[in-house]
């Protein structure tokens, strides 16, 4: 198996294979897109912003930049296979969990889209409309493989697509008008405003590239922050007072400012996992929860919509007079936690692993045989 699927393995997380503070930085990318996704749909629920908004809002800048610099931090040790391999690695292999999700999402769903009086037609073609617009908590799925063939296709000249990547995101790209038509096509409604297909690619694609094209750097970050710990800590102070002016400003969202703060927030996150990977807590522990959930991200990232909404109804349900910020800290944890028990229950009795491995019969390219281990972790 290749090395990037390897350092996902979360039955080795402590092997010589992993990177402790990779594991770390994506704990803390999920943490922060859970909670983003937690936050926001309960205020809507009920009408209410709660304290934890604020804290959304600060990680808005670095929150999906880092996410795709670390997705793209192992690219270089696969990016040069045969392009059969390749599509099936990084194409198939994250379609598979995108449409299976995708139904899974529906399942739970419909009930509910029903009792608001759609049509089980109108149901199925929403479904249908998942394959252009990206759906809900899974746009990232769908992302990555486009980001994927995108870099192999112009691989030879990768400073041109980095200034290229740098300039779409930096245009004020918006997709608005087209997407009404798509509706239209479809019949269906939908609760976007723009083609994330093409929006999100030119807002984040950049960081994907720049993870790709500056690994080697983004290591010599990470060793340079164990060294150097109170510089380190100085640098993150200054770049959380920045970072918090921006937002507090409203220019965290300008041209360029936005792409420097992307950038900023990424190294950010790197140097923090970086050292709380060496801190000695961890080194005494030698069990860190943020490493397990970094490892298990791509579990906890497919499937923590149900728990999500399930927590939500029934808090809103039970404890109607909590505050909104409690409400939305408690599901945070609850989203967060609830797929790894999931996962861990799989494991256990043995069945289910289709949900989170692609299973050998949606492997196309360099089948392996037919035992367990022959299933693929979805990252």
């Amino acid at each position: 198996m290749e090395k990037q699927a390897s350092l996902s393995n979360s039955s080795d997380m402590y092997s010589p294979n992993r990177v402790e503070w990779v594991d770390k930085a994506k704990g803390i990318c999920i943490i922060l897109v859970v909670m983003m996704h937690t936050t926001l749909g309960l205020e809507a629920a009920v009408g209410q912003v709660g304290w934890m908004h604020a804290v959304v809002e600060f990680a808005k800048p670095f929150r999906m930049p880092d996410f795709f610099m670390i997705s793209g931090l192992f690219l270089a040790a696969t990016i040069n296979r045969p392009w059969r391999l390749y599509l099936d690695r990084k194409v198939i292999h994250f379609f598979y969990f995108y449409l299976l999700w995708v139904g899974v999402q529906f399942a739970f769903k419909a009930p509910f889209m029903m009792a608001d009086g759609q049509s089980i037609p109108l149901i199925l073609r929403s479904l249908v409309f998942t394959l252009i617009q990206p759906f809900g908590t899974l746009w990232f799925i769908y992302m990555l493989p486009v980001f994927f063939i995108v870099t192999k296709l112009f691989k030879k000249h990768p400073w041109y697509l980095l200034i290229t990547a740098a300039v779409l995101q930096i245009l004020p790209i918006n997709t608005t008008a087209f997407l009404p038509v798509m509706l239209e096509t479809f019949a269906v409604s939908s609760v976007d405003s723009y083609w994330l297909l093409i929006d999100e690619f030119c807002s984040f694609y950049v960081y994907f590239l720049a993870g790709y094209l500056f690994a080697p750097k983004i290591f010599q970050l990470a060793s340079w922050a164990q060294d150097k710990v109170v510089l380190a800590l100085f640098g993150v102070l200054i770049w959380f007072t920045v970072n918090l002016i921006a937002v507090q400003t409203g220019f965290a969202g300008l041209p360029i400012i936005a792409l420097m703060l992307g950038g900023a927030g990424a190294a950010a996150i790197v140097v923090v996992a970086s050292l709380l990977s060496h801190s000695i807590m961890t080194r005494r522990v030698g069990f860190s929860p943020l490493s397990h959930l970094g490892a298990n991200s791509i579990v906890v990232y497919l499937a923590f919509f149900i728990p999500m909404v399930v927590m939500r109804l029934i808090l809103v349900r039970i404890a109607p007079s909590l505050d909104v910020g409690t409400m939305s800290a408690i599901s945070i944890v609850v989203a967060a936690i609830t797929p790894l028990i999931g996962y861990a229950i799989i494991k256990r009795i043995g069945f289910g692993h289709f949900l989170f491995h692609r299973p050998a019969w949606a492997i196309f390219a360099e089948k392996p045989a037919r035992t367990k281990a022959a299933l693929q972790p979805a990252e």
